[in-house]
């Protein structure tokens, strides 16, 4: 019998949490219940979901009775602990932290390029990609499925939204900090020395300013000198498009931006592409909006991006000396498309289940 699924948010108060409701808020309307489910510390609090004042409840294995999807947007260690406990109570998770992104019975899905893997889920559970990938996935899997991908070359360039709450704080106290001051980076370690006088000792997410400065990392350190979002870029690309031995590489890098991660991407294929080729497939993409005039100053920036859901490309060149190879510049709202709509959109595939 058809009917709407009850949906439980899990980490509804958070960065990514607060638009997920908006979100859902403003798309169909294909759920019953919604429970809103954080830490203990926020359970009481009353927020809007839909129009209607919900009740935050704490995490506790009986939230998810009776539910039948169930979103998380918590950390590592926490979806390692309470995914388990959801599933065994009947609900089909969509799990946003990279627990499971890498398990052979978990789906990692994009629903603009491989929705039919939601429905193959052993586990009953369904991943989605780090942030990072997700901006340019959109693009990369409609180029893909016409010319056949083969090699990914990736500079990213991260938002500090991307960090969580405290990577946006940081950012704004650090530029409230220098604010005025127009001697400060001039000289080596000034940014530093004037942070460490304005802002004192308090604990940064970042291993370097971010205010007048860029810094090579994301993550966490792995061998070869690799950080921990370079590797998932790769290794989830391969995964979400189903090529095992797609050459990556990726240097991914914070910028002083609160919201919207942009990527320079250099992508080989097996047949030969042209510009009009790529406009013509990535204007056809449903979720994909062409911003590609450099003669007139159009390409995508995050300013100028932020707040929306597409995928944005511009900057679209055919590679002067490697063969069927296009450079071109993606943009995505780190916190929208890159997290809270992503798994937004598998909700409702996962939903339709249940409705259709």
């Amino acid at each position: 019998m058809s009917r709407k699924p009850t949906l439980a948010l899990i980490g509804a108060t958070g960065a990514v949490g607060t638009v997920m409701r908006d979100i859902i808020s403003s798309r169909e309307d294909v759920y019953g219940e919604i429970r809103l489910v954080a830490s203990a510390r926020s359970a009481g609090k009353v927020l809007q979901v839909r129009g209607e004042n919900v009740v935050v409840q704490a995490l506790a294995p009986e939230v998810f009775d009776g539910v039948d999807i169930a979103i998380f947007d918590v950390p590592d260690e926490v979806s390692a602990e309470w995914v388990p406990i959801a599933v065994g109570r009947g609900a089909v998770v969509i799990d946003k932290s990279g627990t499971f992104r890498m398990d052979p019975e978990v789906p990692l899905v994009v629903p603009e390029v491989n929705p039919e893997a939601a429905r193959n889920r052993p586990r009953n559970i369904i991943s989605t990609p780090n942030c990072t990938t997700l901006s340019m996935m959109a693009a990369m899997g409609a180029l893909h499925e016409q010319y056949g991908l083969r090699e990914l070359v990736v500079a990213s360039y991260q938002a500090v939204s991307g960090a969580g709450v405290a990577g946006s704080a940081r950012l704004y106290d650090e530029v409230e900090a220098l604010a005025g001051d127009r001697t400060v980076g001039q000289t080596a370690g000034d940014v530093r020395k004037a942070l460490q006088n304005k802002l004192g000792d308090g604990e940064s997410p970042f291993p370097a300013p971010v205010a007048f400065n860029v810094v090579p990392w994301a993550g966490s350190l792995k061998d070869g000198g690799w950080a921990s979002e370079e590797l998932k870029l790769r290794n989830e690309s391969r995964k979400i498009l189903g090529i095992d031995d797609l050459k990556v590489s990726a240097t991914c890098v914070r910028v002083p931006v609160v919201t919207t991660h942009s990527l320079a991407v250099h992508a080989t294929f097996e047949r030969e592409i042209t510009v009009a080729d790529a406009h013509r497939i990535l204007e056809a993409a449903p979720t994909v909006v062409v911003m590609d005039d450099p003669a007139n100053g159009v390409y995508p920036t995050p300013a100028d991006v932020v707040g929306t859901d597409p995928t944005y490309v511009g900057r679209i060149r055919q590679a002067l000396d490697f063969p069927n190879t296009l450079d071109l510049f993606v943009c995505g709202d780190n916190l929208r498309k890159g997290a809270a709509l992503n798994a937004a959109e598998i909700a409702e595939l996962v939903a339709a289940e249940f409705t259709g």
